[in-house]
């Protein structure tokens, strides 16, 4: 597989990561597939993707168990992002930015995961509390002490409702041109995919002027991007599409269009309407990395496939030619 750089620390990855959440938190807990998600990340590095995406909260904590314990005999094959900033509770998710706790979180996702340094270490969401600057100092200090090597951020508010896609990108520079006065941003990561190309406005462009990496997270739209999910079918209550106003059966069927579009340009390569998708997002830039999520090892090597997708000009034409996707949270 194609690897891609990450960051001026130069930070070599494939150019298509493995988002590891889903395997044990934030959809429908009936198709989590326990060690069968062991074989499809080691499915995965086999396909060439380098880079896993995870974090604390995940489960909580039972994510980066889970991909501790599939890189054990694999940790030199694998690039590790993890995250730090968030407390799930019985029912609020809360942000911690203090450095005390910054400092005991990166020691037990060491732990957890099983290795002695984190290639990648994010912070999942700013505390309001604490000022941006302290919390990314005391991560900072975490790269001195050898314990992760290169940070990252993830887009503000991304766990929330959002007013604007605007305003969140608008956002999330704030706080990148406060916290690269402390210490050197490598990594972003932002939702992009066709259905939801806003970073492309405003936050890629910035990114690609500083050399910063964009990790496109939810590149096949939570799964409509595959083509596999039909209007209609329902989605379990423990499932965050339950409630996502694109995912109402009338939207699902509203969006077909974007859908189609995709089945037609894969249909001339061979491939899936999900290696279109994700091919789409690799063009974006040479900095770019989609992270799609992935249950099953089919579907982890199907994924990795997307690197190998020249999309042609006609192809690009069509895309950009897609309706724009009905159904949000604005």
């Amino acid at each position: 597989m194609e690897r891609r750089t990450i960051g001026g620390a130069a930070l070599a990855v494939g150019a298509v990561g493995l988002g590891c959440m889903t395997m044990s938190w934030g959809y429908s807990a009936s198709q989590r597939l326990g060690e069968r998600s062991v074989r499809t990340v080691h499915a995965a590095l086999d396909a060439g993707v380098r880079l896993l995406d995870t974090a604390d909260m995940y489960g909580p904590f039972t994510n980066e168990l889970l991909v501790g314990r599939a890189l054990k005999g694999r940790r030199d094959d694998a690039f590790i992002s993890t995250k730090c900033g968030l407390l799930v509770g019985d029912q609020h998710i809360v942000a911690n930015g203090r450095a005390g706790y910054v400092r005991r979180a990166c020691d037990a996702s060491l732990r957890r995961l099983q290795t002695d340094v984190i290639d990648l270490y994010q912070l999942h969401r700013a505390d309001p509390e604490v000022p941006v600057e302290e919390t990314w100092g005391a991560m900072a200090e975490l790269v001195t002490a050898g314990k992760v090597r290169a940070l990252g951020l993830c887009a503000v508010g991304a766990l929330v409702p959002r007013r604007s896609r605007a305003g969140l990108h608008d956002a999330t520079i704030r706080q990148l041109e406060r916290v690269q006065q402390v210490f050197p941003v490598s990594a972003v990561e932002a939702e992009l995919s066709v259905w939801s190309p806003e970073a492309l406005v405003s936050l890629l462009p910035w990114c690609t002027a500083r050399g910063v990496g964009l990790l496109a997270a939810m590149p096949l739209g939570s799964g409509y991007l595959t083509g596999t999910l039909k209007p209609g079918q329902g989605f379990e209550p423990d499932d965050p599409r339950a409630r996502h106003p694109r995912f109402t059966a009338e939207m699902m069927a509203a969006n077909q269009p974007v859908v189609a579009g995709l089945r037609r340009v894969a249909q001339r390569h061979g491939a899936t309407p999900a290696q279109v998708a994700l091919a789409w997002v690799l063009r974006q830039g040479p900095h770019v990395v989609p992270v799609p999520g992935a249950k099953r090892e089919e579907w982890a090597v199907e994924n990795a496939g997307a690197a190998a997708l020249a999309l042609t000009d006609r192809d690009l034409a069509e895309i950009a030619a897609l309706p724009p996707a009905l159904g949000s949270w604005d």
